[in-house]
């Protein structure tokens, strides 16, 4: 047999080396037995046979990379409807599955060929030919990439999915055919491109990692819908179950066809990284959204839970931290948020990060900033003080009344607690040893003490309130402030609350005067009757001063009030605060009376019209001594209730005419400003007060010893004068105050030394 001969019959035996047969054409052309005999023997004969498996070969790549893989590609055209992208896939994979089986046949051909001639050749180290086939078309696809195939696959695989959830599919109509569920056979054709891409060895290779970015991205927009600001239940286990019934049993209905044991150490080894990956992304939005939770604790303890959970598992404690002081920092630490907000949401934030950390190592690290903050700001203390001893919803009123108090001392460490030892958390790794002891205080009421490291501060603040509160509400309830006064003693000890004891005793002592003069037959109150709140001066803060001359007939009743009061004690006697108080008036008008309380200074003035019907200002300023700006606003209060009008200026009279509508909004306008005048001094007055009494013992420190350095003028000061609960100095407010009497000319400083100038 000639050459033309032996190829015209190889051709036949085998067809892919014709070329002018196409891949569907082969698949019909049929040889005998016989005639693969006798071409065998020729190509033995030929001594061909190892170069014809070679160019079989040849073609066969040849076939893949100029029909098959076009052909497959083509069908990957962008398209925004994902349920058209599922028929592109599924035709596509259709294609390439038909043409795979077809070059099937020639691998088999090839394997006949190799047995018969028994030639020792191998198609790319491969064991089999099918597995080298699988291989040359692996390559082929992959090296001729479509760009929107990911978009077609992604459509696929996602519309398969949202069917497989039951929370997608509404009224059981199939999303992409439009049909019911029933009648549906999109899942039928969803598991049969599966198992063709599996059998073809394409499955991992092409839809793979598109098939990993569109579970993560799932499973991360399921997370995000299902808890979008619901922070009031617990979602982790419902999460888990949701990521066990619907996206895995998804995922094993995709490979199910496969049982290659290293297919499903794959699977085994996804599955892990998907129960990651959902706590990752739980942990993820729970901390953006921790702000939120923190501020509506406790509703919001269930998120607290699970967060609690993911955090061990997540490794995701720093970016906790790191956002939540910046959350707090741009969302609460600035001017535009009150005080008692701040405070609110600091106590909120110590709850709820207990929750998430037993240890404290979080709750120290994130409240930094908030101890900073609260350090900066003047009113701090007083709205803490306000907030313990107010009534009402008050997490800090309702930490005071707990009936496990702390007492507050920054000095010493808490003990653990023997009765809880079992619930004992060890302190994590990152912990800082030296700050172990620190964490175990928990306690509210002593972390905001400790943010100034001195209760003194607390202390002082609530005499300040107690006192104001005592002499500017006209009924005081002295059993409540005695409640709180217990309370705060728990907290705070005895000594350094006994003034404030002094105070209360103070006010039932004046009740029991008054009563006791009222009583005595030698007093007589005529028109205007006198009760005194009595206070024993060294207990009390510092009052504010003002100039007031009262009215002659209040002068008079106040003269028979102080002598009955030094008939009752004795060598006691009383130094009356005129502009201290309230007075109760019966202002009579031509068509009705008015019932108010008002300040002496407010009264002085009212009477004094009522004696003399027209009064200029300055006029008035003389005789009740007060400076005349001062007046005009005190003499406003009774133009808005339309009792007085300015005539000209500075010229006051009666008026005739009275309005009631104009009354009654006015009224309550200035009764609100008048209540909210203190009757102590202000804290820089006081505090001025307190370090000009130093002065006197500096000077005759100076007149003895000559010249003195800071530092040893601060030790004797804190030998002889620091005395009392307010009493106290610190060096640098001590060179503030000997500097400022520097630059007045009452001291001289020379190299370091002060002394006084001859």
């Amino acid at each position: 047999m000639d050459y033309k001969e032996g190829w015209l019959l190889i051709k036949k035996v085998f067809p892919i080396l014709d070329e002018t047969y196409n891949l569907c054409q082969l698949e019909d052309i049929i040889f005998y037995k016989y005639e693969f005999v006798k071409a065998v023997d020729c190509m033995k004969q030929l001594n061909v046979s190892k170069h014809i498996f070679n160019l079989i070969v040849i073609k066969i790549e040849q076939r893949l990379r100029d029909e098959v893989a076009p052909e497959f590609w083509s069908y990957f055209k962008h398209n925004e409807h994902e349920n058209k992208g599922f028929k592109q896939f599924y035709n596509a994979v259709k294609s390439l599955y038909d043409s795979y089986r077809q070059l099937h046949n020639a691998i088999l051909q090839l394997e006949m060929l190799k047995q018969a001639t028994d030639i020792d050749v191998t198609m790319y180290n491969e064991d089999s030919l099918d597995d080298a086939l699988k291989l040359i078309l692996k390559s082929t696809l992959l090296s001729q990439l479509h760009l929107d195939y990911q978009l077609v696959v992604t459509n696929f695989y996602e519309a398969a999915l949202k069917m497989e959830d039951v929370d997608v599919i509404k009224d059981g109509v199939c999303i992409i055919c439009s049909q019911e569920s029933l009648h549906c056979n999109c899942m039928h054709l969803f598991q049969e491109t599966n198992r063709k891409l599996g059998q073809m060895a394409l499955l991992e290779p092409l839809v793979g990692q598109t098939l990993t970015n569109l579970i993560y991205g799932y499973i991360h927009g399921h997370i995000q819908k299902t808890c979008k600001d619901s922070f009031d239940s617990s979602f982790i286990n419902i999460l888990e179950k949701w990521l066990q019934d619907i996206v895995l049993h998804w995922l094993n209905n995709i490979y199910f066809h496969d049982c290659d044991s290293l297919i499903q150490e794959s699977l085994n080894a996804l599955e892990k990284k998907l129960i990651n990956f959902l706590y990752n992304s739980y942990t993820k939005i729970r901390i953006d959204q921790l702000f939120n939770i923190i501020i509506e604790y406790p509703e919001s303890l269930p998120a607290l839970e699970d967060l609690r959970l993911c955090l061990p598992r997540t490794d995701l404690k720093p970016v906790l931290t790191k956002k939540l002081q910046k959350a707090m920092e741009t969302r609460l630490l600035h001017p535009g948020v009150s005080t008692p907000d701040v405070l609110t949401a600091y106590v909120a934030a110590i709850r709820s990060l207990r929750v998430l950390d037993p240890t404290g190592l979080l709750l120290e690290t994130v409240t930094q900033p908030f101890h900073q903050y609260l350090r900066s700001r003047e009113d701090t203390v007083r709205c803490v003080v306000t907030s313990l001893t107010e009534e009402g919803p008050n997490d800090l009123a309702e930490e005071l009344v707990r009936f496990e108090a702390v007492p507050v001392d920054e000095n010493t460490t808490v003990d653990e607690d023997v009765e809880n030892w079992k619930s004992w958390v060890p302190d994590p790794i990152d912990a800082i040893p030296s700050k172990t002891s620190s964490r175990r205080t928990f306690d509210i009421i002593s972390m905001l003490v400790n943010v100034y490291g001195s209760k003194e501060l607390f202390v002082n603040e609530y005499r300040t309130l107690l006192a104001n509160r005592l002499l500017t509400q006209c009924l005081c309830d002295t059993e409540k402030e005695i409640r709180y006064l217990e309370l705060l003693k728990l907290r705070f000890g005895d000594s350094q609350l006994h003034y404030c004891e002094v105070m209360l005793k103070d006010v039932a002592d004046s009740k029991r005067i008054n009563q006791h003069i009222k009583q005595d037959p030698e007093y007589n109150e005529e028109e205007i009757p006198v009760s005194a709140m009595i206070v024993s001066a060294q207990f009390w803060p510092a009052f504010k001063e003002e100039k007031l001359e009262l009215h002659g007939k209040v002068r008079e009743q106040i003269s028979k009030y102080i002598s009955a009061f030094e008939t009752l004690k004795g060598s006691r006697t009383l130094c009356w605060k005129d502009h201290l108080g309230f007075v109760d008036l019966e202002v009579e008008l031509a068509d009705k009376t008015l019932s108010l309380s008002v300040s002496p200074v407010h009264a002085s003035i009212i009477m004094h019209f009522q004696d003399k019907s027209t009064w200029e200002l300055e006029e008035l300023s003389k005789i009740m001594q007060c400076p005349s700006t001062v007046l005009r606003r005190k003499i406003g209060f009774w133009q808005c209730h339309g009792i007085i009008v300015e005539t000209s200026k500075d010229v006051f009279c009666i008026q005739d005419d009275f309005e009631n509508k104009s009354v009654n909004v006015q009224e309550d306008i200035f009764v609100e400003d008048y209540e909210a005048e203190s009757a102590m001094a202000s804290a820089q007055d006081q505090r001025e007060e307190e370090l000009q009494t130093f002065w006197s013992y500096i000077v005759g420190m100076l007149m003895n010893l000559d010249t003195l350095p800071l530092e040893r003028i601060h030790q004797m000061l804190k030998m002889f004068a620091f005395q009392g609960p307010t009493i106290e100095c610190n060096i640098q407010e001590l060179k503030v105050f000997l500097d400022r009497k520097v630059r007045e000319h009452q001291l001289i400083y020379s190299n370091g030394y002060y002394k006084l100038p001859k």
